[in-house]
């Protein structure tokens, strides 16, 4: 059943998709200026794009959720959403804030940025994912509490579902841990401690149980499997992701200053943290395999396998290749964290946000179930193009990583770090290679919206 207050997460997923192609220009633009140092510069720094690149990224799969959490919590709730002008209000402010944000990136020095921002009355600048301006930050609060008040008051009129209360969970946790982004303590040590109660606690915590929430309502509407069935897996899994995840914020700890016993708790409860993503990718498979029905919209469900499979490959197990400390001592900083970082975004949370919208667009669209078949053709080649770049992305920043370690950690004589960058350019090239074909790929996913309007949808066809 459609409800009219899902067509606000319209405007979320577009805007979502305009970040998203924001995000890969400009890290397109780093990766040549890693093999091309004056590439842009003065005009964008190294630095400024490394800005607009991680936040773009950040505020995009954000919008993503929102979107998700409008289109999903009416319809397991089984009532319109509380205040749809409430979510329109918050889309344009959160978008106002994202678009100024960047602006003040590209247009001002960073420093007065800061001082124009009043970060001097509230320190809270200069972290890595948390350059955003003080005000930006106080912004992105009253956004978030406005969206769990719209949210939670729809679930507290509704039905209550195990997917529904999952998601908000989800939600509530990753305002709750934002906060810590006003803390900024002098002591460098006790800062880093605290930063990973965003960074770490966000996408290796509750950020999975956004995730997995969305994978199962999609799961329910593709397959038509019982939804006791589903929820006993999902119940499973984030039980394993926040018991890996929070103990697992160790492994950023190893070389910080603290006490030696994270090494242990680190290196223990990191290790099981591929666990709960290995079970997400056989709780996929097993409910595409036990499907009641073949659901037209084939796109959804290649995205919804996608999700599993590179989740647990990138967050999984590029996770676990150097998350014990006596590996993490030779790896930590190098081009092999780029290389997990980029696999696993990709694959636990671009991925499942471009699921939701895959299901979602068709029918708030006025398809009655998903688009055309040409569309979807168009849509499943993108998934490919998007898919194999990452993975050779991910397989390049590998190469470089171990050659990194080799001769800067590891040789009798180590190398200079600029010298060592210049023996590994090549696989910079290549990975600037590969990020073109995946920029290829997002306009296709794009051009897919907008092929086939006019052609007929596939109908659901009972399954042998």
């Amino acid at each position: 059943m459609q409800y009219q207050s899902q067509a606000v997460a319209k405007p979320y997923f577009i805007a979502a998709i305009g970040l998203f192609v924001l995000q890969i220009l400009f890290g397109l633009i780093m990766g040549l200026q890693y093999v091309v140092g004056d590439f842009l510069f003065p005009e964008i720094p190294f630095n400024v794009a490394r800005m607009v690149h991680t936040n773009a990224l950040i505020i995009w799969l954000l919008m993503g959720f929102m979107g998700a959490a409008y289109y999903l919590v009416p319809e397991e709730s089984e009532t319109e959403l509380f205040s749809p002008r409430l979510a329109l209000v918050t889309f344009w402010v959160f978008l106002a804030a994202a678009v100024l944000t960047v602006a003040g990136y590209l247009l001002v020095p960073y420093a007065t940025l800061a001082e124009l921002t009043g970060n001097h009355l509230l320190p809270t600048m200069g972290r890595e994912f948390l350059e955003q301006p003080t005000i930006t930050k106080i912004g992105i609060v009253v956004v978030a509490l406005a969206f769990i008040f719209n949210v939670g008051m729809t679930v507290l009129k509704g039905r209550k579902t195990a997917i529904n209360l999952v998601l908000l969970l989800g939600l509530v946790g990753l305002a709750v841990l934002f906060l810590f982004s006003f803390y900024n303590p002098t002591n460098l040590v006790l800062d880093k401690y605290y930063w990973w109660w965003v960074v770490h606690l966000w996408v290796e915590g509750v950020w999975e149980l956004i995730l997995g929430a969305i994978l199962a309502f999609v799961l329910i509407k593709v397959t038509g499997v019982d939804r006791e069935v589903i929820e006993k897996w999902l119940y499973i899994i984030i039980a394993m992701a926040l018991i890996s995840g929070i103990i697992g914020t160790g492994h950023h700890y190893f070389w910080i200053g603290v006490p030696e016993y994270w090494q242990w708790w680190g290196s223990i409860f990191s290790a099981l943290e591929p666990l709960p993503f290995f079970m997400m990718t056989v709780f996929a498979f097993n409910m595409v395999n036990r499907r009641r029905r073949n659901h037209p919209n084939r796109a959804a469900v290649l995205w919804a396998l996608g999700t599993a499979v590179m989740a647990f490959l990138g967050a999984g197990v590029w996770g676990f290749l150097h998350t014990l400390s006596p590996v993490n001592y030779y790896t930590h900083g190098t081009q092999i964290t780029a290389a997990h970082g980029h696999m696993s975004f990709y694959g636990a949370y671009v991925m499942i946000v471009l699921t939701i919208i895959s299901y979602a667009m068709p029918l708030l669209r006025g398809r009655k179930v998903a688009a055309s078949n040409k569309s979807q053709v168009l849509e499943m080649w993108s998934f490919w193009l998007m898919t194999v770049a990452m993975v050779f992305i991910t397989f390049f920043l590998t190469a470089a990583g171990i050659l990194q370690v080799h001769m800067q950690r590891v040789m009798d004589k180590p190398l200079p770090f600029m010298y060592v960058q210049d023996q590994i350019a090549l696989f910079y090239w290549l990975r600037e290679g590969a990020g073109l074909v995946f920029l290829i790929g997002l306009i296709v996913y794009i051009a897919s919206f907008f092929i086939g309007n006019n052609e007929p949808e596939a109908e659901v066809v009972p399954s042998t």
